[in-house]
């Protein structure tokens, strides 16, 4: 394999990489709100349509409250980093094994890693001569189902 395409291909990895954790970020606070809200309602179809505080309160804060229990009844900034950034990239890391796992068992191996550049792979080289040339790169070096992909602005098939 020639040097200009390994290092296409370790491009098109990284710009993965990175479509996935500015994507996770954007929607973190919808996702969260969204969350709170499926909480609420839970809480108030599990006691006929109303909620107490201290059912308010539980379903709004249970993992927090945990975490504070979890860590003697107090919680450091350092600890509350520590765990969201550890949820963070778990989230993260569902989304990439998700994203790359043809077997569907949860794991990544280099087989479903092949799998995913061949396919890239394949959208980037436009005319299927098995050579990715500058011009069928997406305008601007950007890599994303957001991009235009195509000078006639047709990506449909390259999401």
């Amino acid at each position: 394999m020639r040097k200009s395409t390994k290092l296409a291909l370790a491009f098109v990895a990284l710009a993965g990489a990175v479509g996935t954790t500015a994507y996770a970020e954007n929607n973190a606070s919808a996702k969260m709100r969204e969350g709170t809200l499926m909480r609420l309602n839970k809480a108030m179809s599990d006691s006929g349509g109303t909620i107490t505080f201290d059912q308010f309160s539980d379903a709004m804060n249970a993992r927090l409250k945990k975490l504070v229990a979890d860590n003697g009844g107090k919680l450091t900034v350092a600890q509350l980093a520590d765990a969201l950034e550890k949820a963070r990239f778990e989230q993260m890391a569902k989304r990439i094994i998700a994203r790359y796992d043809t077997k569907g068992d949860s794991t990544l191996t280099t087989d479903d890693l092949t799998s995913r550049e061949k396919k890239v792979f394949a959208m980037l080289d436009r005319n299927n001569d098995g050579k990715i040339e500058k011009s069928e790169l997406p305008k601007g070096g950007r890599f994303g189902r957001h991009r235009q992909w195509s000078d006639d602005g047709d990506n449909s098939d390259m999401q």
